[in-house]
């Protein structure tokens, strides 16, 4: 299973010459679990997962796990649009001493429904860490449907939750409803989060959580401890961060706010590119409203 109700899926740190800058890694989730989370996703759509080698990852997953220790979960992004690599690279980030591995849909050669079970199966299978699924249809072309969801989790034991970012509450409902009842489901959207909790969510991953995590914990805290007022009151005070995260490609509004707020993780590797004047002015506007600038 899966412990806890906020996870942030983390940058990775770069330093001026875009390498891995590791020990800002470690200090970067030691701060993370300060602030709200219960956890963190290493190498995810966040950490720019797809211009990361295989050593870069697994050096990550090994530099993190060592720096949180017991103090909170730590889970590998591992999927990709490759059975046999998946595997090899869970095998590998199981042998670092991680928590959790998070698989998400392949991109590019869309697979069939059954496709997706099968790949799914074989990489939980070569692993006794719990597994998350990660549907993401806009960066993967390619959405996993709850029947195939419902099929994994009966089917395969430690298949035992989903970060649901297809942006659809209907079908975070329908999940809900045809799951079993101890299978989570996580939301990958920090804008709607509080909706899919409102629809049997169990927490959220989060992008904004770098810079708001004692706020985003307080949302998802309220709504379970049963004040869903005050969790739609910090919703709406954290609604213009939620969108303004993302008006150019994750991860490079969040890396250029962690900047702007005096944690620099450095920049982004191509083919992503730094946010333009107007999209930097958008950011400062929001974290000035937010009271998060330095003076």
């Amino acid at each position: 299973m899966i412990s806890g109700r906020m996870f942030t899926a983390m940058v990775t740190p770069f330093d001026e010459n875009l390498e891995v800058d590791y020990a800002k890694a470690a200090q970067l989730a030691q701060f993370l679990l300060a602030h709200g989370n219960d956890g963190i996703v290493v190498n995810g759509t966040t950490g720019e997962s797809p211009t990361l080698n295989d050593e870069e990852k697994i050096k990550l997953f090994r530099t993190v796990k060592e720096a949180v220790g017991d103090k909170g979960t730590v889970i590998a992004g591992c999927g990709s649009n490759n059975t046999r690599h998946s595997i090899e690279l869970t095998k590998e980030a199981e042998k670092c001493g991680v928590d959790a591995i998070m698989l998400v849909a392949p991109y590019y050669n869309k697979p069939s429904q059954e496709g997706l079970y099968q790949h799914f199966k074989a990489i939980a299978e070569a692993t006794s860490l719990p597994i998350i699924l990660y549907n993401i249809p806009g960066r993967c072309g390619i959405n996993i449907f709850p029947e195939t969801v419902v099929r994994l989790a009966n089917d395969v034991k430690n298949i035992v939750a989903v970060k649901e970012a297809s942006g659809i509450l209907d079908q975070v409902s329908r999940l809900r409803a045809m799951c079993p009842e101890d299978f989570a489901i996580y939301s990958g959207d920090d804008s709607l989060t509080l909706p899919i909790l409102a629809v049997g969510g169990a927490g959220v991953i989060s992008v904004v959580a770098h810079v708001v995590g004692d706020d985003m914990r307080q949302m998802v805290d309220a709504y379970f401890a049963g004040n869903v007022a005050a969790a739609q009151k910090l919703h709406v005070k954290l609604y213009d961060v939620f969108k303004t995260m993302f008006i150019t490609s994750n991860p490079v509004p969040i890396k250029y706010a962690l900047k702007r707020l005096g944690m620099d993780m450095g920049g982004v590797r191509q083919p992503l590119y730094e946010a333009n004047e107007a999209q930097k002015a958008k950011i400062d506007e929001c974290l000035e409203n937010l009271n998060l600038l330095r003076k």
